[in-house]
């Protein structure tokens, strides 16, 4: 055999050796570098990894191990995992079942595990089998720590549940609106309103019965996630709303829309009720004004009269005209006490009334039949409750108040018709039309109802102005008829109600309750239990003469002293008259009167209360009245405390201030 082939049989054997020798260094030294970078890999990952036997004993973790759960590798190798980081709670039922899963494969499941230190934490952990030859070797698994995720998760719901109950608590109305305008959430009182859950439509049809896009949601300040407010009138209840609308921007960049509905339609009523108040406020000083210049100007014309017709004969010539002109006074004189009770500053006595009393004889008056002349086709008709309750007021003001309620409605029919006077106890314990408030109790209610043409919304709102009438000029008064009817109730702490349909007169009716146009007024005073005086007597100007006591009149205005001093003197009194109350001072010094009789304004200097307290420094005792063209006010009062008697009301009658007078000096 030659030994060549052999040779070279042999060499090729060695060079494929050296090839499969040096292939196996390669893939070696491949491996080697693939071991390294899956090493490095478990070794860094964020992920807490551990890799288990088939026993479910640890034989490597990470480094991320160590920082989750405290354990290092010396710690944790050879252990069984569930003994180092399974709280004992979840150790015989959640540990068994995740290491069955585990075989199969998990990704993704949180579970709460336990640290060395004993705190438990959120995890999300993905496990398998680890295999060689498709054979199971073992099990490998990844913990995330997902705690701060979770307490955010859980600190965003709880957030949400309170802004959610919060905004289903609110009595706004609340709704938010997705980026493309549709209705992404609706609190309670927003469905409310709606009438029913628009979730997942277009807010603006839905909400608002637009057919494009709202204009505030389109605006440039909305699209640009700015706040906006506006007030709107809503076209779905007619109402007022102020709308705040905040934007809620997404992480996109999209951003969707919160809009609060708040109702501002009491405090827009609120609002015109104080202005109108305010502005019957400074009409009424205005007019108070206007009285108290008044007031003195009429003195003469009716006190004079009265004055004269006492020393004139029977059967003298000038009786009729001194008469007339002491009757035109007396006109004049209601027409200020209506500018006084329109500004709120007349004199409301408090005397015991019976409304049913006041109606019956103002029916009778000279005042309504006249009244009557002018309306022929006007029926007046009452239905008053038979038991009526008495009220504490003025007999005069309420007069003119019923007396203005009838003619009002008479104007009301020029055609003819039916005015249904009525009254009524009644308990109230809830609010009156108008009144945010209204104190619960017994009250008595007068009922005005025409059949007439109604009144308009406009007139409505300014129905209780003073000087505004549509009436007949010449024959329907002033135009300050209803400022007085409101004054009136205000000052009797009462309420008015006012109903009112436009339309044509209706024929005459049996009753105003058949429906149809017309006006009716509710006017509610609370009730008084006291009983009613009984009748007195005019008394004769006998009783009330004086026996020369002497009388310090102080008054700033002359014509006041003259009038007041001639009637004092015709009384028999003897009296010295001033026109300040420095001067008055001044005389009390040197001199001494049985009676004061102080004029509460003057000006310029002191008034009659200031007057008052620097005499009884002089004379602790003295004796005085007030008179006022006025009500009874504050510092009235305090002069009555200190002493003095009843006030004495301007214009001067010579029956008032002479039982006044009277009764103060035999005290």
């Amino acid at each position: 055999m030659a030994i060549k082939p052999i040779y070279e049989e042999l060499e090729k054997r060695v060079r494929e050796l050296e090839q499969a020798e040096s292939e196996r260094k390669r893939i070696e030294e491949k491996l080697d570098i693939q071991r390294a970078q899956i090493k490095s890999l478990f070794d860094y990952s964020s992920g807490a990894m551990v890799l288990f036997d088939l026993e479910n004993h640890i034989i490597d973790v990470n480094l991320a191990f160590e920082e989750v759960f405290g354990y290092s590798l010396k710690e944790a190798y050879g252990k069984v995992i569930e003994d180092l980081i399974c709280p004992e709670r979840f150790y015989h039922t959640e540990s068994k079942d995740l290491d069955e899963q585990a075989l199969q494969g998990i990704k993704g499941i949180e579970i709460i595990r336990m640290r060395k230190d004993g705190k438990e934490i959120n995890v999300r952990v993905s496990a398998g089998p680890t295999k060689m030859n498709n054979i199971i070797t073992g099990r490998f698994a990844i913990f995330d720590d997902i705690t701060d995720r979770k307490q955010a998760e859980e600190a965003l719901r709880e957030s949400e549940e309170k802004y959610r109950s919060m905004m289903e608590a609110m009595k706004d109305s609340v709704y938010i609106c997705s980026p493309d305008f549709r209705v992404e959430y609706m609190n309670p009182s927003m469905i409310q309103r709606t009438g029913y859950d628009a979730t997942g439509e277009y807010c603006f049809k839905a909400l608002h019965d637009l057919d494009e896009k709202c204009p505030w949601c389109m605006s440039d300040k909305a699209q640009q996630g700015e706040n906006i407010g506006l007030e709107i009138v809503s076209p779905k209840d007619n109402r007022f709303y102020h709308i705040s609308q905040s934007p809620i921007v997404h992480g996109d960049g999209s951003i969707s829309k919160m809009t609060v509905f708040r109702d501002t339609t009491d405090l827009k009523k609120l609002e015109t009720q104080l202005l109108q108040s305010q502005k019957m406020e400074t009409i009424g000083i205005l007019a108070g004004g206007v009285a108290h210049d008044l007031n003195n100007i009429l003195s003469g014309i009716i006190s004079y009269p009265e004055l004269l017709l006492l020393d004139l004969p029977e059967d003298s010539p000038l009786r009729k005209p001194l008469l007339t002109i002491q009757n035109s006074g007396e006109k004049a004189a209601v027409v200020v006490q209506d500018l006084l009770t329109m500004a709120r500053r007349g004199v409301i006595t408090e005397e015991i009334v019976n409304l049913n009393s006041i109606i019956s004889i103002q029916l009778k008056s000279p005042e309504c039949e006249k009244l009557k002349s002018f309306h022929l086709n006007v029926d007046i008709k009452t239905n008053l409750e038979k038991d009526l309750l008495n009220i504490k007021g003025s007999t005069v003001h309420l007069s003119k108040t019923v007396m203005n309620l009838i003619s009002n409605a008479a104007e009301a029919m020029p055609d003819g018709g039916k005015v249904f006077i009525s009254t009524e106890n009644l308990y109230i314990d809830r609010p009156v039309k108008g009144y945010d408030h209204v104190a619960e109790g017994d009250y008595v209610t007068v009922t005005v109802t025409d059949t007439g043409i109604g009144i308009s919304r406009k007139d409505m709102k300014r129905i209780f102005e003073p000087f505004y009438t549509k009436k007949i000029m010449g024959r329907s008064g002033t135009g300050l008829g209803m400022a007085v009817v409101w004054g009136t109730v205000k000052d009797h702490k009462g309420y008015i109600d006012l109903k009112s349909t436009r339309g044509k007169a209706r024929p005459p009716r049996l009753s105003a309750r058949d429906g149809g146009q017309g006006t009716t007024f509710t006017l509610y005073f609370p009730v008084t239990r006291e009983e009613l005086p009984m009748d007195e007597s005019h008394p004769l100007i006998e009783d009330y003469m004086g026996k020369g006591e002497s009388i310090l009149l102080i008054d700033d205005v002359e014509e006041q002293r003259e009038i007041a001093s001639g009637m004092l003197k015709k009384l028999g009194y003897s009296v010295m008259s001033v026109s300040s109350g420095e001067e008055a001072i001044e005389y009390m010094k040197d001199n001494s009167a049985d009676l004061l009789v102080l004029d509460m304004i003057m000006d310029p200097g002191i008034d009659g209360l200031e007057t008052y307290k620097r005499i009884l420094k002089l004379h602790p005792k003295q004796k005085a009245i007030i008179a006022s063209g006025f009500s009874e006010t504050a510092r009235v009062k305090k002069a009555k405390k200190l002493g003095a008697g009843d006030y004495v009301k301007k214009p001067y009658v010579l029956e008032k201030i002479g039982l006044v007078v009277k009764e103060v000096l035999e005290k």
